[in-house]
């Protein structure tokens, strides 16, 4: 049986580790052993896996047991690279989108490992010490594939567009449910179930399961034509573009593996592209952005015309940076938890670079001046009159630390079917001189302006009436700078 790729790394490492300790170079071992040069060169970058006689000739002139040799186990030096080479995470990771090897990552670690190791062994407690599990590098490497990608991917685009013209669905708006639940059923053999999650109590926060098996697709009842079709779509992305390891939920219970993660996204890819098409779509943010003031009520418009949520529709801005040159921007969705009156950054992607203002993780308060937070607490207040209403805002941000200045957009909506839940999507683009000759009505005098910042905790802002927490971040940096100033004049 051929070894795996960690089995050859991991008996690479030690070859390389002890013909080092001995102080021998490549020539000398390949003296002692009669293997050449050339080979054990290749053993040690774990590119090969020799034959047991070379094998127990190794382990012979190295002078280690041979059931050691060929054993997963390493050195204490080497034992946190193990550890990461034999994880799942490590398996998992989808280094080649990011044209990086296995190998060549193992050998540039191999090549100092006191110093790296130490480094991977801080990286593993820092993960343990705040619970992140798995899947948080799983979405935290899809971000940054979305990102270097500019989060536009031509091949799914065109995908989309071939199955557009082929199956003569409407490129100017207008797909509707039954249009794609006669495609799943007939060409697919879908039954769907529209009603199919109701009996279910404890799912009703799901959107849809898929039986692999029975090929049903169980709908929940409560969901609005928009979500249902958003559905099917997503469903017909998984099976045109063959899209085999997949979550059966529309919401990750748990996450198994990054291929799921990856091939979640660009179904729901494949499914905006349909829905919202991109050179129709095109047209109309140029006509937006042409515009000498600001109005909401376009937007409302267009998620009428092409049928789509507000997370749909924000989506499809991914056009911005290859139609427009807008590619300083960030998109973000911010969950409002009404029983506990949370608000949780559980969504974004920053392009070009990170932008303010971001998730911090660590359980401080987001700033109640960013539009996001502002339009989901002026929902909260009307919702009781119509719990369907829509907020729609847009906001000139100004961040405090950096003097930087944001254009955002945003819109706050009822989270249904999942109860007690809000949510707003939001885009902002840093208002640079670019940015100001593309979107005419950057300076509508009628666009609120505001001061803002990413955490109550890190702010120093005087006298902020929406302040939630104390400035604990900021206190603790100024005693630290007097503490420090105290000892520069002491030893001084």
């Amino acid at each position: 049986m051929a070894a795996t790729q960690q089995e050859r790394i991991i008996f690479g490492l030690k070859v390389k580790q002890f013909r080092q300790e001995r102080g021998w170079n490549f020539e000398e071992l390949g003296l002692r052993t009669g293997i050449s040069i050339s080979y054990l060169n290749e053993i040690e970058k774990g590119k090969k896996y020799p034959q047991i006689d070379y094998r127990k000739r190794l382990a012979e002139v190295l002078d280690i047991p041979y059931d050691f040799l060929i054993s997963p186990e390493l050195t204490k030096e080497f034992a946190p690279l193990g550890e990461l080479i034999n994880s799942k995470f490590l398996n998992d990771l989808p280094l080649d989108l990011f044209g990086i090897g296995m190998q060549p990552l193992v050998e540039i670690i191999s090549s100092a490992p006191a110093k790296v190791n130490a480094f991977i062994s801080a990286l593993l407690e820092i993960a343990r010490v705040y619970a992140l599990r798995e899947e948080h590098f799983y979405f935290a490497a899809l971000r940054a594939y979305q990102e270097l990608r500019d989060n536009y991917f031509e091949e799914i685009e065109q995908a989309a567009s071939d199955f557009v013209r082929e199956y003569h669905l409407p490129n100017n708006g207008g797909v509707s449910f039954e249009m794609l639940r006669s495609l799943l059923e007939k060409k697919h053999g879908y039954t769907i179930l529209p009603n199919g999650l109701d009996a279910y109590e404890p799912l009703n926060w799901l959107r849809s399961v898929f039986n692999p098996n029975s090929k049903h697709l169980l709908l929940n009842g409560q969901l609005n034509d928009r979500q249902k079709t958003y559905q099917l779509a997503k469903e017909l992305g998984f099976n045109e573009l063959k899209l085999k390891e997949r979550p059966w939920a529309s919401n990750f219970l748990r996450v198994n593996s990054f291929d799921e993660v990856l091939n979640n996204y660009k179904a729901a890819y494949f499914a905006v592209a349909i829905l919202v098409n991109r050179e129709s779509f095109v047209q109309d943010i140029g006509r937006f952005f042409g515009q000498e003031k600001w109005d909401a009520s376009v937007l409302s418009s267009l998620m009428a015309k092409y049928q789509a949520s507000p997370e749909v529709l924000f989506q499809r801005f991914n056009v911005l940076t290859k139609d427009f040159g807008l590619d300083k921007v960030f998109f973000q969705r911010v969950v409002h938890e009404l029983e506990r009156n949370v608000f949780d950054m559980d969504k974004e992607l920053h392009l070009n670079r990170h932008h303010q203002p971001h998730a911090t993780g660590l359980g401080e308060y987001y700033c109640r001046r960013w539009l996001s937070i502002s339009l989901l607490r002026d929902l909260q207040s009307q919702q009781a009159k119509n719990p369907d209403q829509q907020f729609v805002g847009i906001q000139r941000a100004v961040f405090i630390a950096s003097g930087e200045e944001y254009l955002c957009i945003a819109i706050a909506k009822s989270g249904h079917p999942t109860p007690r839940r809000n949510v707003s999507v939001c885009l902002g683009v840093l208002l640079d001189d670019h940015t100001k000759e593309r979107i005419r009505f950057w300076d509508d005098p009628a666009i609120p302006r505001r001061m803002v910042n990413v955490t109550c905790e890190r702010c120093a802002l005087d006298d902020c009436p929406e302040r939630s927490a104390a400035p604990k971040v900021v206190l603790r940096r100024e005693e630290r700078n007097r503490m420090e100033e105290m000892l520069r004049q002491l030893t001084s």
